[in-house]
């Protein structure tokens, strides 16, 4: 690791139609061969950081940009994106983003047809992608079939068959479960082993142990500590989060439970509960959910865990009617819900909040819902999220982890009976996971709560119950 090749010189940016700068005066250099990871709050710059790396910015994400971006000896500002992206090879925190293709084996050469590289060439860099990450079983396969896993590894295939010298990824552990985490960190110990210069911008950080050469933490768009990675993990749980940072060593997994319905502190239901009936769904000929019944009390909090493909989607989306050709039904207070009935008493929070932000600011979008508009509500609940001085905001315009805390405070200001979040914490820091499982765990005790999620984090500090899915089934109750 001795020749530099990616370069910050006093480097500032601001988005287009934002008031403060993403980016302030960073310098910064990232030597051939290195490990980076770029942590800190969410809205502190890494993301800002990772589109100067690969050309979005100042190419597809505009605003004012100064200072100079060298990249394997490219000026960023004048260079053009389809140049840099021959060197630099990028995976984002949803895979589903940057996917073209229907089949994962068009998929994976789309970057290499885009090069213009001979036929041959591409078929022999397929072979060889394939046979190193072990990939057979993904060959031929439709993308809308695949796990979140499954589409992380495609992806990862994708940019390597590229050859790039940089990879740079966001969040690429948001919504991945453990056994998928240790696929993904098997695959970036493979190119470290090629020499491949590698940016992890990322809030999970338990994974990265032993893989990244150094850490760089970012505050309101400048670097604040930078120590060498080593250094990073030998600091105590407490002092990562005094930094802000995340550090889940110490809790268990959740998946090591069998496949069933549990309350997490051992006591059995109390009072009403969701009587759920005939939860059953196939996609085609497989069968995605099989859950003959399941009482879930009313007033809890469930988190609904599992490996990914496990049916943890399929299981939430019948809960809420959004599933067609579901037939099931949830009974609560001596009434019984058909599907479409269903959306009328549930809101759910979707893991890609951009599906569902709508309106012109923050303060209009979590207000999108009322039945009564009330503003000194929806302010009072911006200040408890942190969102209070982005009121006046574009939604779009926020990092992920302030769309993820927004799309949440128009749930519950809905006003609804049934609150289901799929992957709520992905993109968040450890204070902003804190305060929304503070807030989750507050909440009106009429209100009932599942949590689709791989943040064990988060599952200790609010649920109460636990619903483990495998296969689409769960095996026994225990309550």
């Amino acid at each position: 690791m001795s020749s530099t090749v990616i370069s910050f010189q006093n480097v500032s940016f601001r988005y287009t139609n934002c008031e403060s700068r993403s980016l302030s005066d960073v310098t910064l250099d990232i030597k051939k061969g290195e490990c980076v990871l770029l942590c800190g709050a969410s809205g502190c710059g890494k993301t800002t950081v990772t589109r100067l790396i690969n050309g979005l910015i100042p190419h597809y994400c505009e605003g004012e940009l100064s200072g100079s971006v060298n990249v394997c000896g490219m000026d960023i500002k004048t260079t053009p994106i389809e140049t840099v992206s021959e060197q630099v090879g990028s995976i984002f925190q949803n895979p589903r983003s940057q996917f073209f293709c229907v089949d994962t084996e068009s998929e994976i050469v789309f970057g290499c047809e885009n090069m213009s590289l001979p036929e041959e060439e591409i078929r022999r860099r397929l072979e060889r992608t394939v046979e190193r990450f072990a990939l057979q079983a993904l060959q031929s396969r439709s993308i809308f079939e695949l796990s979140g896993g499954e589409k992380q590894k495609i992806a990862c295939a994708g940019v390597h068959c590229m050859y790039p010298d940089i990879i740079v990824m966001d969040e690429p552990t948001s919504n991945l479960d453990l056994d998928a985490i240790d696929g993904l960190r098997n695959i970036i110990a493979e190119w470290k082993a090629d020499g491949k210069t590698i940016v992890i911008a990322e809030h999970r950080l338990e994974w990265l142990k032993g893989l990244c050469d150094r850490a760089i933490l970012l505050k309101s768009g400048g670097i604040s500590l930078e120590i060498t990675g080593d250094e990073l993990f030998a600091r105590s749980k407490p002092e990562m989060n005094a930094i802000g940072l995340r550090s889940c060593a110490d809790l268990p997994d959740h998946l090591d439970l069998p496949c069933g319905f549990f309350a997490k502190d051992g006591r059995g239901a109390v009072g009403k509960a969701l009587h759920l009936d005939n939860f059953r769904y196939s996609y085609r000929s497989k069968t995605a959910l099989d859950i003959k019944s399941l009482d879930i009390p009313v007033g809890s909090v469930t988190a609904v865990v599992g490996h990914n493909g496990a049916g943890k989607s399929t299981f939430v989306k019948c809960l809420c009617g959004l599933q067609k050709r579901f037939k099931g039904t949830v009974t609560t207070d001596g009434k019984k819900y058909r599907p479409r009935q269903m959306l009328k008493i549930c809101c759910m929070v979707m893991q890609d909040v951009n599906h569902q932000l709508f309106a012109e600011t923050v303060l209009e979008e979590v207000m999108l819902g009322m039945e009564t508009e009330n503003e000194e509500q929806a302010l009072d609940l911006l200040k408890k999220l942190d969102l209070f001085e982005l009121r006046d905001r574009h939604p779009m315009s926020l990092s992920g982890g302030q769309k993820q805390r927004t799309a949440i405070a128009s749930a519950i200001l809905a006003g609804k009976r049934i609150l289901i979040f799929d992957e709520p914490t992905s993109g968040l820091d450890y204070n902003s996971m804190v305060q929304t499982a503070k807030l989750i765990g507050s909440l009106d005790k009429d209100i009932t709560v599942l949590i689709v999620t791989h943040d064990m984090e988060l599952i200790e500090r609010c649920c109460t119950h636990i619903l483990h899915i495998e296969n689409g089934r769960i095996d026994e109750v225990l309550l």
